[in-house]
C-alpha cells in the first residue's frame, strides 16, 4: 500500500447467528485501515482475517462472483438491500461510500421466505423452486434454428432482455415491505411472455408459477415500489403489471376454454 494511501477505521454491526433454529444478535467489530477503494467483501474479509486469526468463528456471508452478476450476496446494509449504491449489488459497494469513523449496520436479507441459515446466509431457494415450477421454455426445438426465422418486434425484444436480466437475487423481497415476489416472478414470465417462444406454455406457466410463489409464503404486491428502487439490474414495475393481465388471461383461458382443468393443467 502506498504511503500516502489514505485509509479509515469504520465499525461494522453485523448480525451472528450459529444457525437456523439459534438466536441471533449484532456484534460489533472494528474494521481498522481499509481503503476507499476497498470493496464491501473486502472489508468483510478483514474482519474474518482477524478473526480466524484468533480462533473465532468467521462471519459467514454469501459471494461469488463479486462482479455484480450471481446476486448471491443478500446482504442489507443500513437497512438496504445491497447497500446505498443504486442499480448495484452488494459486492459492487466500496468503502468510499463511507467516511472514517462510521458504524455500518449488517444483516442478511429478511423474509419468512429467507429463512436464515447461518449469520448473513439466507435460503433463498424458494425462488428457484418458483423457477422450476414454470419458468422456462420446454418445448424440444431439435438444432438451432436461423436467428432470423422468426422475427421478433424489437421494441419486444428489448423489453424481454430488460426483464431477463434479473438475477434473481432476492432485493426485491427483503425490501418490500410484504416480502413480495412479485417483481422477480414477473421478470421471469415477461421474459417468455413477450416472445413468440415462450406462446405455447404461456398460460400454464404464469399459473404454476403464480401458485408456487404463494406456497412459498411471500406476500402480495401493493405497489410500494421499494423493489424497482433496489432492484441491482433496474427491472421495472411495469412487469408487474404485466404479470398481472396474463394471470387473468391465463385464469379466463382455463376456466372459460377448459373449465375440468385445475390450475397445474391437470384433469379432475
Amino acid at each position: 500500500m502506498n504511503a500516502q494511501e489514505k485509509t479509515m477505521d469504520v465499525t461494522l454491526r453485523v448480525w451472528r447467528q450459529k444457525g437456523p433454529d439459534q438466536p441471533g444478535r449484532f456484534v460489533s467489530y472494528a474494521a481498522k485501515g481499509v481503503t476507499p477503494e476497498m470493496s464491501f467483501f473486502e472489508a468483510l474479509d478483514t474482519i474474518n482475517e482477524g478473526l480466524v486469526a484468533k480462533g473465532e468463528d468467521a462471519i459467514a456471508f454469501d459471494h461469488d462472483c463479486r462482479e455484480g452478476i450471481c446476486g448471491t450476496c443478500c446482504l442489507t446494509i443500513e437497512g438496504q438491500p445491497h447497500g446505498p449504491d443504486q442499480a448495484a449489488t452488494g459486492c459492487q459497494l466500496h468503502m468510499r461510500a463511507y467516511k472514517d469513523g462510521d458504524a455500518i449496520t449488517i444483516e442478511p436479507f429478511r423474509a419468512r421466505a429467507f429463512p436464515v441459515i447461518k449469520d448473513l446466509v439466507v435460503d433463498r431457494s424458494a425462488l428457484d423452486r418458483v423457477m422450476a415450477s414454470g419458468g422456462f421454455v420446454s418445448v424440444n426445438t431439435g438444432s438451432a434454428g436461423e436467428a432470423n426465422a422468426i422475427l421478433v418486434p424489437k421494441d419486444k425484444a428489448e423489453a424481454a432482455m430488460d426483464a431477463a436480466a434479473c438475477i434473481g437475487c432476492g432485493a426485491c423481497v427483503a425490501a418490500c415491505p410484504n416480502a413480495s415476489a412479485m417483481l422477480f416472478v414477473s421478470a421471469k414470465v415477461s421474459q417468455f411472455a413477450l416472445l413468440p417462444q415462450g406462446g405455447p406454455e404461456r398460460d400454464r406457466r404464469v399459473l404454476a408459477m403464480q401458485r408456487q410463489m404463494d406456497l412459498e409464503g411471500f406476500g402480495n404486491c401493493s405497489n410500494e415500489g421499494e423493489c424497482e428502487a433496489v432492484c441491482p439490474k433496474e427491472v421495472k414495475l411495469a412487469n408487474i403489471a404485466r404479470l398481472n393481465r396474463e394471470y387473468i388471461r391465463a385464469m379466463f383461458w382455463s376456466h372459460e376454454v377448459h373449465p375440468k382443468v385445475d390450475l397445474e393443467g391437470q384433469e379432475e
